[in-house]
């Protein structure tokens, strides 16, 4: 006759606090692995999000205070950029590095700046200079940022989630070959008993 089991009861079985007799410490251990890679996890993941937070943050503040220098200036293509011309996108689609003077602090500079995939040689873009008049990326905006430190906390988090569960899978394969070896070991206690009774 089956007795009925309750959810309880199923989970206490499978986290090994049954009453089975052939239940071994490894079984008891390899099912609390997965719990306590989450548990970890979850304890972790307080820590994890105000520590990238914070670091991606003083990154970002590190940033802006270089990017506060920076200034705007058109810069004249003295080449037509490379590619075609793509109507219908932003300007900020399809840059492709072209040769270019800009005048920034009263000097007059050379080199190459993001340009329109197609614009023509003489077309003016603007470009954003540094202190030496050297050109650099579009300053990050305040939106740019907090992006930044999102994906930055998940990009962390997903990475000690996949460590969790790769610890978690190395114990289980480590107890899986130790269980192997403890079954190739009693029955090599065990078999020749049964096979002399069994004569």
């Amino acid at each position: 006759m089956r007795t009925s089991t309750t959810p309880w009861m199923r989970l206490t079985r499978r986290l090994g606090r049954g009453r089975n007799p052939l239940r071994r410490r490894a079984d008891v251990l390899d099912a609390w692995l997965t719990p306590a890679a989450v548990i970890l996890f979850l304890a972790l993941f307080p820590l994890v999000v105000t520590v990238t937070g914070s670091l991606v943050r003083a990154d970002n503040a590190v940033t802006e205070r270089a990017q506060s220098s920076w200034h705007p200036v058109h810069a004249t293509l003295q080449r037509t950029a490379p590619g075609t011309a793509q109507p219908g996108y932003g300007a900020s689609e399809w840059q492709d590095p072209t040769r270019a003077r800009w005048t920034a602090d009263g000097r007059t500079h050379t080199g190459y700046v993001p340009a329109p995939a197609g614009a023509r040689a003489g077309a003016t873009v603007t470009v954003w200079v540094d202190g030496a008049g050297n050109v650099q990326l579009e300053p990050m905006t305040k939106a740019e940022a907090h992006e930044l430190v999102i994906e930055s906390t998940l990009s962390v988090l997903a990475i000690l989630a996949a460590l969790l569960i790769a610890v978690t899978q190395l114990a289980r394969w480590a107890m899986d070959r130790r269980r192997l070896a403890s079954w190739e070991s009693a029955w090599l206690s065990v078999g020749p008993v049964w096979s002399r009774q069994g004569k």
